[in-house]
């Protein structure tokens, strides 16, 4: 790879090696490895020795197989733990460690990066889970996250975080079988559905709740009303979803309904201490609708295919009807939550009655929940009356209709012509005599087998999305030739902007062959940018790019984060990182921003949690504002956001070296060697009586460790002024929660020498003097996520040169994709 790759945080640098220097560094390398070998371990490892079965005489750099790689592997954890030599043999200096060490991953970096190699190639790769679902949304012209089609599916492998890289999207049998079921689900769901004339229902009663809130509801109301106590995402689980007890059947057929629900408020004016709700009074409350399976799993419980339908605001004064229209599959029922309800019901109930059971009539020694129904002033929605009606007739044919067969439908007399169109659609380019053979087959064949015309198309329609060109971003691009063919082209420019097929302007510059002049592609990478699918680029590349898909999966402690849960900060953490990407790139800001800025993007939630000023006036639906960060140093840049630093942690605590990690190799590109194998663990100190600078002093008190760390821990130490989900900290936790915690010391110094006291004055550092090494590293991630495929050295030339132009251009986001999707890279094999 390129040469500021950090070896072991030895050196770090922006220039090329070319094959002469990285032939003599080799040979360099091999002189003083072989030296080191012989004076200290070939007493016992020669060949004839080979003392545990390691023999070290015939290794040499550089390394060329696999099992040379593990021995070269071997001796590093060796070396580094000091097992050997052992310790009644001469000892190598600190000094010697550190060549051997050094030279030795030097030579595993160089293998690796062979071994790995494509040859600068993108290999066939089939589509991701979520450019999967993305495409068959945009083929059938509507939403399909309803269907849960991938739920089911393999864990997908990511490479670096990045989920489209063809090496690591394996193709199983179990897989091809999934994409069978999803294709048939998918086909009858939205198109072989019966017809069915609108049916509409009422309900009125027979309101059952969850198991521990059903007694007093028999005994309060007699199941009259459906309430909700609770937002979603808690851990009892104690009211949070209000299902129909006499619609668990669900809808008959997939379409749209129409819900009315009739709806109040309840005591959001209550006089009990909010404290114990954990809710803000100020805001309305919020009524959704999620569907729900009693075939997935508990009716009150989340479930694996929940999205949001709709949502609207509750009224107070008295029960209005609520109109929402959403799209529910066959089985489905609809469920309601309280997005923005109390945290805990059962908690709450609890509290309630300790400190205010001198206002009922009859306190109960223990807790009542029928007690706070009757008298008291529990905040909660109360659902009286639910109305359905549907399925909904669309005035031109169902979206899915059109999409597929166009205006008119189905029409038996041009079923080929038109399962043509979708082929040439599904499979991004145009259809050869073998395409066409293999579908006029299989809709005679099922013809023949008594279907009907319009089962024998749905049946095609099936092993369309189950063709591997439907599959597979398959190019038709000769092997011999290196550029890419207009088709092709189209395809990854569509995937990389959009996550989805190209559209039928794109797909004509593509016919015409203007796509592979220069100004028609910059003119359509343009295009696509300014389009709103692009935000399928912006959230699939920042996943990729920060790992901000893995916020969640390592989550904090309820007891210490409640808001994490209660609030679903996660969302909110991923749209400030989305919007402020968006922003710099509609508006060609300089990448520099990245690194620090003077604003950012936040909601009511994350204001709080950043304890802005704006958190006094923002009000839940104003949604994300724009704000200024004048008068305060704890945020700017993405090394202030709560996503990245939520991400970078591990939900518990937090740790300079997780972090520190994190930022070389997402921020600069540069990623750590891995640690020995045997290296052990810095030890939790459960008491909170020392700092985490403290252990790591001792953890790198060995040359052979801290040649590594004193790379990687100041890039975390600056970020200790954070807790585990971005909350500004001075001090650490309470030992034992007692007295005062350890003051939080964010001071540092990096290897080349710069001193930092704060986490301002360590993003001034990086923006002085690593702005160039940033912008590289995201220049290379773009390419890395926009072609399928990890940069390698043969790409690196390129890379510096866009660099040069886009430093030229003063660093803007726009400019360096439009540079990217343009580029020779991207428009090669």
């Amino acid at each position: 790879m390129r040469a500021f790759r950090v070896v072991c945080g030895l050196a770090i640098g922006v220039s090329l090696l070319s094959p002469c220097s990285a032939e003599e560094t080799q040979n360099k390398h091999n002189a003083a490895v072989t030296r080191l070998l012989g004076k200290y371990c070939l007493q016992c490892h020669d060949i004839a020795t080979a003392d545990g079965e390691r023999e070290f005489e015939s290794f040499s750099l550089p390394i060329k197989t696999e099992q040379q790689l593990i021995t070269a592997d071997g001796i590093i954890d060796q070396v580094t733990l000091r097992k050997m030599p052992p310790e009644e043999s001469d000892q190598p200096t600190d000094e010697e460690r550190l060549v051997l060490i050094g030279a030795l991953r030097d030579s595993i970096q160089e293998a690796r990066s062979q071994f790995e190699s494509t040859g600068g190639r993108t290999i066939m790769r089939r589509l991701s889970n979520r450019e999967y679902e993305n495409t068959l949304a945009t083929l059938f012209g509507r939403r399909v996250d309803t269907l849960g089609l991938t739920a089911d599916f393999p864990q997908e492998e990511t490479s670096q975080h990045m989920d489209n890289i063809g090496e690591s999207l394996v193709t199983s049998g179990f897989l091809l079988d999934q994409y069978f079921q999803a294709a048939s689900r998918l086909v009858e769901a939205r198109l072989g559905k019966p017809v069915m004339k609108p049916k509409s229902w009422h309900f009125t009663d027979n309101f059952k709740q969850y198991e521990e809130l059903s007694g007093s509801h028999r005994s309060v109301f007699k199941y009259r009303y459906l309430c909700l106590y609770e937002q979603p995402n808690t851990d009892t689980r104690q009211g949070g979803y209000g299902h129909i007890e006499d619609f668990l059947a669900g809808v008959p057929v997939s379409g749209l309904y129409d819900i009315q629900v009739h709806a109040q408020a309840m005591h959001r004016d209550t006089h009990y201490d909010p404290k114990i709700f954990r809710i803000d009074f100020s805001e309305p409350f919020q009524l959704a609708v999620v569907p729900g399976d009693v075939k997935k799993g508990h009716i009150h419980y989340p479930q694996s295919i929940e999205p949001i339908l709709a949502s609207d605001v509750v009224p107070d004064d008295k029960p209005e009807w609520l109109n929402f229209r959403v799209w529910l599959e066959v089985g489905q029922t609809p469920r309601f939550i309280f997005p923005n309800g109390p945290y805990e019901s059962r908690a709450s109930v609890i509290s309630v009655n300790k400190r205010y059971k001198d206002e009922f009539k009859n306190p109960d020694t223990g807790v009542s929940r029928k007690a706070l129904l009757r008298e008291g002033k529990l905040p909660h929605i109360r659902i009286g009356e639910i109305k359905i009606h549907g399925p909904i007739t669309e005035p031109v044919g169902s979206k899915e209709e059109v999409a597929v067969f166009g205006n008119h439908g189905f029409q038996e007399d041009h079923a080929f012509e038109q399962l043509f169109v979708f082929a040439k659609k599904a499979y991004r380019r145009p259809l050869n005599e073998s395409d066409q053979r293999r579908i006029k087959v299989l809709y005679e064949q099922r013809l023949s087998e008594q279907a009907t015309p319009r089962q024998a198309a749905l049946d095609t329609l099936k092993m369309i999305l189950c063709s591997p060109s439907f599959l597979y971003l398959s190019e038709i691009t000769p092997e011999d030739e290196l550029e890419l063919h207009p088709y092709d082209l189209a395809s990854r420019l569509s995937y990389a902007l959009w996550t989805a097929p190209p559209d039928e302007e794109l797909f004509a510059a593509a016919a015409s062959g203007r796509l592979k002049d220069k100004d028609e592609l910059n003119k359509q990478v343009l295009r696509l940018l300014k389009d709103p699918r692009s935000n399928e680029f912006v959230n699939g590349f920042l996943d990729s790019w920060l790992n901000l898909r893995a916020i969640g999966d390592l989550p904090p402690p309820r007891k210490t984060a409640w808001e994490y849960y209660a609030q679903n900060l996660p969302e909110s953490m991923k749209q400030e990182a989305r919007l402020f990407f968006r922003s710099l790139l509609d508006e060609n800001g300089s990448v520099a921003n990245f690194l620090d800025a003077d604003y950012t993007f936040v909601d009511k939630k994350l204001a709080n949690l950043y304890r802005l000023p704006e958190k006094d006036t923002l009000r839940l639906n104003d949604g994300f504002q724009r704000v200024k960060l004048t008068g305060t140093k704890q945020r700017g840049g993405l090394l202030g956001m709560a996503g990245v630093l939520t991400v970078s942690a591990n939900g518990v605590d937090t740790s300079p070296v997780t972090r520190g990690v994190w930022v070389l190799e997402n921020i600069f590109g540069t990623p750590s060697p891995p640690p020995p194998d045997e290296v052990p663990a810095i030890e939790a100190d459960v008491s909170g009586a020392t700092t985490i600078r403290d252990r790591l002093a001792k953890h790198s008190t060995d040359q052979t460790c801290y040649v590594c760390h004193r790379n990687i821990d100041p890039h975390g130490h600056a970020l200790e002024s954070f807790g585990p989900i971005g909350r500004w900290r001075d001090k650490y936790p309470k030992p034992k929660r007692k007295g005062v915690g350890p003051k939080v010391d964010p001071t540092g110094k990096l290897p080349s020498g710069e001193t930092f006291t704060d986490f301002a004055s360590f993003k001034h550092v990086l923006l002085e003097n690593r702005l160039d090494q940033f912008a590289l590293c995201l220049i290379e991630k773009l390419l890395t996520y926009s072609t399928g495929r990890q940069m390698e050295r043969s790409d690196q030339f390129e890379i510096e040169d866009i660099l040069k132009r886009v430093k030229a251009k003063h660093y803007g986001l726009q400019t360096i994709v439009i540079e990217v999707m343009t580029s020779q890279i991207l428009r090669s094999r």
